[in-house]
């Protein structure tokens, strides 16, 4: 059985609910606003992501939203109404460093994408570690289309997706479905809408299992080399190992593995 403590939304829009198995759920619930990235949601986004990553009992997070759109990224009524290029700059290095504490975060962050994902809120998908979206969803870095170059989401974009894929999608502005996705590697699994929850729960729930020594020290690592030089990428993730290695869980995963039995993690 699950119980839920959930955190109410304010009038930015962000919900967190924190179940027992360590699974959180942010929930972007803006839906008429087409969960846009407002100078107000991203703070509270920053907010909830800084509690998560102090709060051991969360082992991995679900980035969710409600509506049509899972985000249609920054909200061009607020840049319009601004017109000020403090707040510009503001604003995206507000929304920069959001993006960074995602990947920074300890626990893996999977998104759950129903809708559509445009703009930076197809660089929220890009950011996340993984990804399950609904068949029907569908994504874009349509910013060209309003004569914006989508610059920001091409960062997480091009992290992802092999280069001409990230540049067909910037310059054109066109929209691709889920099935595409997949084949460019912006999201890990494509399931039915009905199944979305179910099945983004049970990636999060295999993974809410393993050591979440090992998981941290997972994520960690694999970001801090993908973009280093082959030797120090093993000079570093060779230390990893040894860490891993002699540390509880580590030295637990190698007894239970002699002695033929289930693991019994220190943080479970």
């Amino acid at each position: 059985m699950t119980s839920t403590t959930a955190v109410p939304a304010t009038e930015a829009g962000v919900t967190r609910a924190v179940t027992e198995d360590g699974i959180a759920t942010l929930t972007l619930a803006r839906p008429t606003r087409y969960n846009t990235l407002t100078s107000a949601v991203i703070a509270e986004l920053s907010a909830h992501l800084a509690a998560i990553a102090a709060d051991p009992a969360v082992r991995v997070v679900i980035l969710a939203s409600t509506g049509k759109a899972f985000s249609t990224g920054h909200d061009l009524k607020e840049m319009n109404a601004a017109r000020n290029e403090a707040f510009y700059r503001q604003l995206f290095a507000d929304c920069s460093r959001m993006m960074q504490s995602i990947v920074a975060l300890p626990q893996p962050v999977i998104a759950q994408v129903q809708g559509i994902a445009t703009a930076a809120g197809c660089q929220l998908v890009a950011t996340c570690d993984l990804a399950v979206a609904a068949t029907s969803a569908r994504f874009a870095t349509n910013g060209i289309q309003n004569g914006l170059y989508c610059a920001t989401p091409s960062v997480a974009l091009s992290r992802v997706v092999q280069r001409k894929h990230a540049l067909e999608m910037l310059l054109t502005g066109d929209f691709i479905d889920a099935a595409r996705a997949a084949e460019m590697g912006l999201v890990n699994h494509v399931v039915p809408d009905a199944e979305l929850e179910t099945a983004t729960r049970a990636l999060a729930g295999r993974i809410a299992d393993k050591s979440q020594f090992a998981i941290r020290l997972g994520k960690a690592s694999f970001y801090r080399q993908v973009n280093q030089g082959l030797d120090s990428a093993y000079r570093g993730t060779s230390e990893d190992l040894v860490c891993n290695l002699l540390a509880e869980d580590g030295q637990e995963g190698l007894d239970a593995f002699i002695a033929k039995r289930p693991p019994v993690w220190r943080d479970r």
